[in-house]
């Protein structure tokens, strides 16, 4: 079913095309740019907001000069904070693999940091003859299931997330190279912070859960005890109802509220893939009581440009 979004002020429309009950868009007849009409990018932002992660096909046109151009309309644009930027942007991430080390594990992110980014803005470069699709999931909906209990319980927890953490335990198949990227790249500079289980959406007032694989430990718990803990509210994030899965094409864009998802990049592919990825700068969470995230371990890298 596609749903029309109309501006108030000046009647003008964009067609939304929901992909699944609880997440996920597409929307077709835009073309992407800097120069975005101000009434067509409200547009976007609210689809955004409602279904978490939208999606638009044919945008070839963009380059890495106007992807940025694109993502500073959402706000400030931000860099990686370990991972160095493709050479002559501000920010581009240029996510490359050949399935070996794609990113398949659930995340939100880098909520590594205090502030982690609100919105991330994926352009496919180059793609595998097969395979290399991509999962997201809905944390507000995956909140609002929970059992009353539950709820309850999530609302008074907080987490440690790192990106420091055993990456060769999580990974027993990883090369010696990528275990060398990892701690020496990666991890080059280790960032520690406390976030609450449940942060409130500045943007919806929607209660959303911040966990994924840089959620470590549960403030106060052991490691055996906080996994389990977290295991049992990661399942309810990844249950498949809450999610949506996207098949690339060349030149797709998918934009995703960062503050109220989770994705999971699936290794199943054997050839080069790339993908180059903006962030915008995000807002310190606050917990239902009010309480805002805390950093444990603060630090502020110089970092490199990677040429590409």
């Amino acid at each position: 079913m596609t749903l029309t979004l109309t501006s108030i002020d000046t009647k003008k429309t964009l067609d939304v095309q929901p992909l699944a009950g609880r997440i996920g868009a597409e929307i077709p007849g835009v073309r992407l740019k800097g120069g975005l009409d101000a009434e067509i990018f409200a547009l976007i932002r609210n689809a955004l907001y409602e279904h978490k992660v939208i999606f638009f096909r044919g945008q070839s046109h963009l380059d890495d000069r106007e992807h940025e151009a694109f993502g500073r309309l959402f706000g400030e644009l931000v860099p990686h904070p370990t991972i160095p930027r493709v050479d002559g942007t501000e920010s581009v991430l240029n996510v490359k693999s050949d399935g070996t080390y794609a990113a398949n594990q659930w995340h939100t992110d880098v909520t590594f940091v205090e502030a982690y980014p609100q919105v991330s803005i994926l352009r496919s470069v180059k793609l595998p003859g097969k395979g290399g699709d991509t999962v997201w999931a809905n944390t507000a909906a995956a909140y609002e299931s929970l059992p009353p209990p539950l709820k309850d319980l999530a609302d008074r927890l907080w987490a440690v997330h790192t990106n420091a953490y055993d990456y060769a335990a999580l990974r027993p198949e990883a090369s010696a190279e990528r275990l060398n990227y990892h701690r020496d790249v990666f991890s080059s500079t280790v960032y520690e912070t406390e976030h609450p289980l449940v942060r409130v959406h500045p943007a919806t007032q929607e209660r959303t859960l911040i966990l994924g694989n840089f959620a470590q430990r549960i403030v106060g718990l052991n490691k055996a005890d906080s996994a389990r803990i977290i295991a049992i509210f990661q399942d309810h994030i990844t249950r498949l109802e809450n999610t949506v899965r996207w098949r690339w094409s060349l030149g797709d864009i998918a934009i995703w509220d960062n503050r109220a998802t989770q994705h999971y990049g699936i290794g199943d592919f054997s050839e080069s893939r790339e993908m180059h990825r903006v962030t915008i700068a995000g807002d310190v969470p606050v917990s239902v009581h009010g309480e805002k995230s805390r950093s444990r371990v603060r630090a502020q890298p110089v970092l490199p440009v990677a040429a590409e």
